[in-house]
C-alpha cells in the first residue's frame, strides 16, 4: 500500500532532511576532490517502495528528481503528489505492456535498451507532450545475465535505431554494475562507459549525462564522470519490501 499525505512516515522528515544534506555533501566533495564543476552532478532520489509521504519530506528540503521502477506504485503515489512540481524518472525494466503509461507519466527513463520499446514509447509520447521523453540507453558492462541493458559491442547500433525514434531523446548512458568493495574495482566500470560515450558522441549527440553510481560507490562513479548519480537507501535509509 501507498502512504498517503498524511502518513505517519511524515515523522521521517527531519532525518531525510539530515540524510539529503549527507548526500549532497558527499557529492559536492567528490566533485572538488575529482576536479568537477561544483553542482555538475544530479541528485536522483531512487524513491521506488518508499511511501509518498516520505517523498514529499524530501521535496521539502529542495529534491526534485525521483527514481521510479514499479509502475503502478509510481502512478499511485503521483496522484498524490499532483499538488508539487516533481521530475519523474522511470529506472525499472521496461515491460512491453506498460509502454504507454511510462511514456505518459514519466519525463526520463533510466534503462531503454530494446529499439522495440523505443519505437512504443515514441510513438506514445507523441500522443500525449510536445516534449521528448529524455532516455539514457543502458548497458550491460558486467556480462551478468540478470542485469538488463545492451552489451558493448551491440551499442552503437542500439542508439543508431534510438536516436531515430520521434517522441525520444536520446540524452546518454547508465549503467548498474556488479557491487565492489574496493575503489579501484568500483571505477572501471564507470570509466568503461566514460569510454563508450566518448567514442560515441558526437557535437549533434553529445551524449552529455551519464547515469551511474548509487549509494555505495557514488564516489568512484563522480570520479569517473558521472552527471547523475541515483541515491535510495543513503536518502531515504533501508527500503522497505515491494508489496
Amino acid at each position: 500500500m501507498i502512504a498517503t499525505a498524511n502518513d505517519p512516515n511524515n515523522a521521517a522528515g527531519p532525518a531525510i532532511a539530515s540524510q539529503l544534506d549527507a548526500v549532497r555533501e558527499r557529492i559536492a566533495a567528490a566533485e572538488a576532490r575529482y576536479g568537477r564543476a561544483p553542482g555538475s552532478v544530479q541528485l536522483l532520489a531512487v524513491s521506488k517502495v518508499q511511501p509518498a509521504a516520505r517523498i514529499r519530506a524530501a521535496h521539502r528540503h529542495g529534491q526534485r528528481a525521483f527514481g521510479e521502477s514499479y509502475v503502478q506504485e509510481a502512478c499511485d503515489k503521483q496522484a498524490l503528489l499532483a499538488d508539487l512540481r516533481l521530475d519523474w524518472h522511470f529506472i525499472g525494466r521496461i515491460q512491453s505492456n506498460k509502454t504507454k503509461t511510462i511514456a505518459e507519466r514519466f519525463d526520463w527513463v533510466h534503462g531503454l535498451g530494446d529499439p522495440r520499446h523505443a519505437q512504443r514509447l515514441g510513438a506514445h509520447r507523441l500522443t500525449v507532450s510536445d516534449r521528448p521523453l529524455r532516455c539514457c540507453l543502458q548497458v550491460n558492462l558486467s556480462g551478468e545475465g540478470s542485469k538488463a541493458g545492451v552489451e558493448p559491442q551491440a551499442l552503437p547500433e542500439l542508439l543508431a535505431r534510438c536516436a531515430e525514434v520521434d517522441g525520444l531523446r536520446i540524452e546518454g548512458l547508465m549503467t548498474l554494475p556488479a557491487p565492489a568493495e574496493d575503489g579501484a574495482a568500483q571505477r572501471r566500470p564507470f570509466a568503461a562507459l566514460r569510454a563508450l560515450r566518448d567514442r560515441l558522441a558526437t557535437p549533434g549527440q553529445p551524449l552529455a549525462t551519464l547515469s551511474m553510481g548509487m549509494s555505495d560507490d557514488l564516489e568512484a562513479a563522480i570520479a569517473e564522470g558521472a552527471t547523475m548519480v541515483r541515491i535510495g537507501t543513503a536518502v531515504f535509509g533501508p527500503r522497505p519490501r515491494h508489496p
